[in-house]
């Protein structure tokens, strides 16, 4: 079993000795133009996705738009928080710089000059450049941290690793290369993060959970979160692999009813009034969701894609609008409080995904007009997001510390 992930509050503001300040803030930690790209990206992209799906306009793309899509938010929008978080966190956990001026420039310029040839560019050239990023960020982080005898955290280059491979599969795929359809390689991207958020939040929630609530005591049993992270894996493992529904369907049920459970465990009614705590549970809520709906889904109840949507909309969109506010406003030398824009952007995402998820489910019919309002929250969500935060991510931290 892999280790969990060390807690995410390493990463924010420590006492450091003071460092010189150099080059331009932006380049001076990977959190800072990941963060701002890929809030861009999930800006951008999903609108105009949602007019290419609704006939609204036609764009010739060199693979079918459906693959564009789902590529572009996995592999370009969350794999990139992966790589902007991961650049962040090892220099935190190490002491050593990561990547930085010139290196950090050229990672965030040959990301955007993938998401660009996805559409303009001949395939096997976007293929080319968007196969580079997670093998070059995986081979920075893991000379940092075997310089800093860190073996702790090795395994975390594992994941680099797999959604590499599973990236690699895709491209094969679309180029007929191999046999293995590209939407399978799109699945286990998405049970890769899916499981690494299991991780992850299992370790940080109770924490943050507890250290804002006085008194309040959270003991999740160890054999308990053993058994939810098997499951969980064996879950979306007999999902991504050719496996017989029935399996499918006992095993996504299990699942879903674990992490109900640890959720509870949890108490997230004492997070209702801070806000960027209560987005961790909200969005965590999609997961038994998500997993219900996979359940549905093998007794043709349910579209698949609701499942999908759950967990990428609900839990990863979630997720990750929280946690690049909390990170991001811990490594500017802000206070770890949302503002109402924040909390905006927190409410817009839960909210597109309500309409991208549950409308659909409910009223089939509206579907058109789901799919709309979902693209325009998810959109205006992290729009607010670039408002509130390029400024500081092109900036000094308010204290005057490198980073």
């Amino acid at each position: 079993m892999p280790q969990p992930l060390p807690p995410l509050m390493s990463i924010s503001d420590k006492a450091q000795p003071a460092a010189p300040l150099k080059g331009w803030p932006l380049l001076r930690l990977g959190f800072r133009p990941f963060y701002l790209g890929t809030a861009l990206l999930a800006c951008l992209s999903v609108p105009l996705w949602i007019a290419i799906f609704l006939g609204r306009i036609q764009m010739q793309l060199e693979m079918p738009p459906l693959l564009w899509h789902g590529h572009e938010m996995l592999f370009g929008f969350a794999a990139g928080v992966v790589v902007g978080f991961l650049l962040t966190a090892v220099k935190a956990w190490t002491g050593l710089e990561t990547a930085r001026g010139p290196l950090l420039g050229s990672l965030i310029l040959l990301w955007l000059a993938a998401r660009v040839a996805a559409l303009v560019a001949p395939y096997p050239v976007f293929a080319a450049l968007d196969m580079a990023l997670l093998p070059a960020a995986a081979a920075i982080l893991l000379r940092v941290l075997l310089k800093a005898g860190n073996k702790r955290n090795i395994p975390l280059i594992s994941l680099l690793v797999l959604m590499a491979a599973a990236n690699l599969v895709f491209h094969l795929s679309v180029l007929g290369a191999i046999a293995v359809p590209a939407v399978a390689a799109l699945h286990a991207e998405l049970a890769l993060i899916i499981m690494v958020v299991c991780v992850m939040t299992g370790r940080v929630v109770p924490m943050f959970t507890k250290n804002v609530t006085p008194g309040l005591v959270i003991n999740v049993p160890r054999k308990f979160e053993l058994t939810l992270l098997a499951v969980t894996a064996i879950a979306l493992a007999l999902w991504v692999l050719p496996t017989p529904a029935p399996l499918v369907l006992v095993a996504s049920l299990a699942a879903a009813v674990l992490h109900a459970a640890r959720l509870w465990m949890w108490h997230p009614r004492v997070t209702l009034k801070r806000p960027i705590l209560w987005i961790l549970h909200a969005s965590y809520a999609w997961l038994p969701v998500g997993f219900a709906l996979l359940a549905l889904a093998q007794l043709g109840w349910a579209n698949p894609s609701l499942a999908v949507h759950a967990l990428a909309v609900g839990v990863i969109g979630g997720l990750i609008i929280g946690m690049v506010t909390r990170t991001a406003r811990g490594h500017t030398g802000r206070p770890l409080q949302a503002s109402r824009g924040e909390v905006a952007a927190y409410a817009l995402v839960m909210l597109a995904a309500v309409l991208r998820v549950l409308v659909p489910a409910v009223q089939p019919g509206w579907y058109a007009y789901a799919l709309e309002g979902a693209a325009c929250l998810w959109a205006v969500a992290f729009a607010i997001y670039l408002f509130i935060y390029t400024p500081w991510l092109t900036r000094t931290r308010l204290d005057g510390k490198d980073g």
